[in-house]
């Protein structure tokens, strides 16, 4: 052993000499400094710029010019989604090919000509500055000089002056996000922003967005807050201690523990969240509804709304009736809304979950709205606009036109659907001696959004995407899901608006949650599609925390076993109950993990709210007091 080691030791002696004369020479790079790309033969040109803001800072721009573009005009996109990534470089060689990503519509952007950009907004990917999720316009709750309406008007006047094929005008557009910040470029124009379409926006977190419906807290969307929040380019991403989020949000007690299990406090939007469980001013004065109706709308603006939408379905209907209000805004002011999940509207979309719509409703939107509405603005005034509300018609499976939306507060047209012993429901008088319908609420065995096991949003499995449109009859097989069934319909039933529910309930508990669900059900066999066959279609739902039946900015417990009224406001419907089908109501306490928990014994912070507090409750429904208005009517047979 000992001669091999001397050996060895010789061998490496007389190396090393020769090793360091090969390192005396120059070796080849393998990698250039600065490689540029062969594109001679690409049909577009790719500029990454950083353009500066005011306020110094530099915000990553991605510019594609198709090729022979001459007086173009320009769609502009500002995203925390990554920039890049939405332009992949190198992909293909044509332009058609790298847009079909996020925001991307290569038959509305590449057929129509249109110079492309697309923008990381500040402390996002590759561009500097400090990320603040949703943040708020220049004011009370911002004291700087800079918002994201700031840096759109900023990149605007670097556009117009530095992308010489372009005709000078600028459109903005993008999806949930996106659409928050095609909303913000409204704030304060710059004048060559000739359109907006936010498609199915983020417009106010509390009421009904991303983060919270009425006070009831999306914990689904911790993950998102999670990946968004921690580092610029979501290097960070949120991990899973178990396969059913069912379990890991149940054994993680509240949503404020789980997150802080995550080091989640060290997000400042999550501190915000905790510090602002009620609808204070911290929401209030950041809620673009509230915010855009005092500007005025000076450009002409199309909302996109989906019917199913999983995460947005409040901001675009909000905005739209805001703005509504506003004469003067109405003149720039389009509605178009389809039976899309969140952003569905830019994909093939010729199903609703389940259900065969026999057309490619996306493909008709972006051919038949969208297109002309951008070129008309765009490109050439004599194309002419779509009509001022473009709708679809779910059940009859048709698009229609309107000069407006029905008001969301009901009159004469409304229909109310009652309450009726028995599980029933019906159109009409109030029954007599109605009685109530009892259910117990059990926040250690919460009524699952989907069946188990739940995964969550973006993993293998998950069906996230279209949850809304999931048939309902597991939840209705539960103790603690009050279903109430009409008789079969003889004639069709149309339902255009935002169905408004006067729950009466008294409650064991001093706090407590109520789902309310409107629901098609099928008749129990459909020849066209025998899958069907008595399928539980939600055609609406939303929840509201109790403890903010009377004051959304001021919770109060409620006085256990004393009747209140629960009033919850549906998202926008545009359906027709179809002959042999049945119109059905679903009341639950529990929508989870879609939604924390309830503990069902008032705390000050339910975010926050330990292990001990969270108590079975029994709920009773008073059937006489409680209904549904609905601006519908019965239409003659098909």
């Amino acid at each position: 052993m000992k001669k091999i080691l001397m050996m060895s030791a010789c061998a490496l002696a007389f190396s090393q000499p020769v090793l360091a004369q090969q390192s005396d020479k120059s070796v080849y790079t393998d990698m250039p400094v600065d490689f540029q790309v062969s594109d001679a033969s690409f049909d577009y040109t790719r500029q990454d710029v950083m353009i500066p803001m005011r306020d110094g800072v530099k915000l990553h721009t991605v510019i594609l010019v198709p090729k022979g573009a001459q007086n173009a005009g320009m769609l502009m996109t500002r995203t925390p989604y990554n920039a890049a990534h939405m332009a992949s470089l190198g992909s293909s060689n044509h332009l058609a090919s790298i847009l079909p990503g996020y925001d991307n519509m290569p038959d509305v952007i590449v057929e129509g000509g249109y110079i492309r950009v697309l923008q990381d907004i500040r402390g996002k990917y590759g561009s500097e500055g400090a990320f603040v999720m949703n943040r708020p316009m220049r004011g009370p709750l911002n004291g700087t000089a800079v918002d994201e309406s700031t840096d759109t008007w900023d990149t605007i006047e670097w556009l117009v002056h530095n992308v010489p094929k372009s005709n000078g005008k600028v459109g903005i557009l993008g999806v949930s996000y996106d659409g928050y910040t095609a909303i913000t470029a409204l704030f304060h124009p710059h004048p060559a922003l000739k359109v907006s379409v936010p498609m199915n926006p983020m417009v106010d977190g509390w009421m009904g967005d991303d983060w919270f419906h009425n006070g009831a807290f999306r914990e689904e969307m911790l993950p998102y807050i999670y990946d968004q929040g921690a580092t610029r380019g979501n290097a960070v991403e949120w991990w899973n201690s178990a396969y059913d989020s069912y379990a890991l949000f149940l054994n993680g007690v509240s949503a404020g523990a789980v997150g802080k299990s995550r080091g989640m406090d060290q997000l400042g939007f999550f501190k915000q969240i905790l510090a602002h469980p009620a609808y204070d001013s911290w929401w209030q004065l950041q809620a673009l509804d509230r915010l855009l109706p005092k500007e005025g709308l000076k450009v002409p603006t199309m909302l996109v709304h989906s019917l199913w939408d999983q995460e947005d379905n409040y901001g675009a209907i909000a905005m739209y009736d805001a703005l509504h209000r506003n004469t003067e805004a109405r003149s720039n002011l389009w509605l178009a809304m389809g039976p899309w999940n969140h952003g569905g509207e830019i994909h093939a979309a010729s199903t609703l979950g389940a259900i065969d719509l026999h057309s490619d409703t996306g493909l008709y939107f972006r051919k038949h709205v969208l297109s002309p509405f951008l070129a008309h603005y765009l490109k050439d005034e004599s194309i002419p606009l779509p009509a001022r509300v473009t709708a679809y018609r779910s059940g009859e499976n048709e698009w229609e036109t309107m000069d407006a939306l029905p008001s969301p507060d009901c009159d004469s047209q409304c229909s109310i659907l009652r309450f009726q012993p028995d599980h029933g429901l019906g159109f009409g008088k109030t029954p007599i001696n109605a009685g109530q319908l009892t259910y117990v609420s059990d926040p250690e065995h919460p009524v699952s959004y989907v069946p188990r096991p739940v995964i969550s949003k973006g993993q293998a499995g998950s069906e996230w995407r279209w949850w809304l449109a999931m048939d309902q009859r597991n939840a209705a097989s539960r103790p603690d899901v009050l279903s109430l069934t009409s008789a079969v319909l003889t004639k069709p039933f149309t339902v255009t608006g935002e169905p408004f529910m006067h729950l009466a309930a008294a409650t064991t508990g001093t706090d407590g949650d109520f789902v309310v669900k409107l629901i098609d059900v099928y008749p129990d066999e459909v020849a066209q599609q025998p899958a069907t066959g008595g399928y539980q279609l939600m055609v609406a739902g939303n929840i509201l925390r109790g403890r903010y039946r009377k004051s959304f900015e001021h919770p109060e417990a409620i006085p256990a076993n004393v009747k209140q009224v629960y009033p919850v406001r549906l998202p926008m419907v545009n359906h027709t109950f179809l002959p042999g089908h049945r119109i059905q109501i679903q009341i639950q306490s529990s929508w989870f993990p879609l939604y924390d928990r309830n503990p069902q014994t008032y705390v000050e912070n339910i975010m926050l709210a330990p292990k001990e507090a969270y108590k079975s409750a029994t709920i009773s429904v008073d059937i006489a007091g409680s209904w549904l208005e609905i601006h519908g009517e019965t239409k003659p047979a098909l």
